[in-house]
């Protein structure tokens, strides 16, 4: 028996291919025999209508604005995670500041303290592209190579150096050298809350905060060792403040005659040596709130700091305690 000529026909299948050769680009219900049709045209199994093919246009625009930003954010995260941080730059570039001390008689600690400053740790555009790390101008004496930069005013004109050393050499001469500056070199070379405030006055900086920044950074990172020729390692000196915190203001470490201790309760620094116990003052602080804080006699702690007229307390000085 031939079933083939009593079989039904099978049911019509609506047609989903899309035209992909020559044509208007519609789909339609033309007979598909395989990869092409009967006329020869290829079809691809896409069904693509206007509406679609506007979707997809949209969605490979969204693609490329996602891929841009994505790319953008990685070198973003890239360059931030590239910065250099302010104890990569003092354990590279300590040497250099002691050498400066040395030869020209400024606090190690004052000129680390002005590097970080002035470059940002090494990472601003004067230091990355002109080895400039004190932010020094070019000047009517200067003949090097230079670089244009906006600070006080723009486009100003900034010296250039070969490399890092050249640059911490040339702030050491420049002070020497500047006549407005001959009364810093009259203080102790450790005295450097003194020096800050002094670069200040003589006209290094216009910030009237110039001073307290510079003494907060030689605080903060324990700078002064530098002035003792004390070797500075970060791990080791977080190490013995943490376990200071939590002992409660055991010795910590031991200085040319003095052991730096951290009060617990405020965070503060002190200093206890054959002579006494000594707090570095913060911004803001009177000996009034001082007595108060530690528990001395005004007339007691007044009698142990004689004081200028005005009775003014600066930041980073060392008042006596007992």
């Amino acid at each position: 028996m031939n079933w083939s000529s009593t079989r039904p026909p099978a049911p019509a299948i609506p047609s989903l291919w899309a035209q992909t050769g020559p044509g208007n680009g519609r789909g339609g219900s033309i007979e598909n025999t395989g990869s092409f049709t009967k006329s020869g045209k290829r079809w691809s199994p896409f069904w693509c209508s206007p509406l679609t093919g506007i979707m997809m246009k949209n969605n490979v625009r969204i693609l490329k604005k996602t891929t841009l930003t994505f790319l953008l954010l990685s070198a973003a995260v890239t360059a931030f995670a590239q910065r250099q941080t302010r104890e990569e730059y003092i354990l590279k570039y300590k040497h250099l500041a002691a050498e400066t001390m040395e030869r020209y008689g400024i606090p190690a600690s004052i000129v680390m303290a002005q590097a970080l400053l002035e470059s940002d740790n090494g990472n601003s555009r004067l230091a990355r592209q002109g080895n400039n790390h004190f932010g020094i101008k070019c000047g009517g004496g200067w003949n090097g190579e230079s670089l244009r930069h906006d600070d006080d005013a723009p486009n100003e004109c900034f010296r250039v150096y070969g490399d890092v050393e050249e640059s911490f050499l040339d702030h050491g001469r420049f002070l020497d050298g500047q006549p407005r500056y001959d009364k810093l070199f009259s203080l102790k070379e450790d005295d450097y809350a003194a020096w800050a405030h002094g670069l200040r006055e003589c006209g290094y900086a216009t910030n009237p905060n110039y001073g307290p920044m510079l003494i907060r950074i030689i605080e903060e990172n324990r700078l002064f060792l530098l002035d003792r020729g004390v070797e500075v390692a970060y791990n080791d000196i977080r190490t013995e403040v943490q376990k200071v915190e939590i002992d409660a203001a055991s010795g910590t470490i031991r200085v040319d005659g003095y052991t730096v201790l951290i009060d617990r309760e405020s965070g503060r620094e002190l200093r206890r040596t054959e002579e006494g116990l000594f707090v570095v003052t913060d911004s803001g602080d009177t000996m009034r709130r001082l007595a108060r804080q530690y528990g001395v006699r005004l007339k007691k702690l007044n009698r142990l700091n004689p004081l200028s007229a005005d009775g003014a307390l600066y930041e980073g000085q060392l008042i006596r305690l007992k």
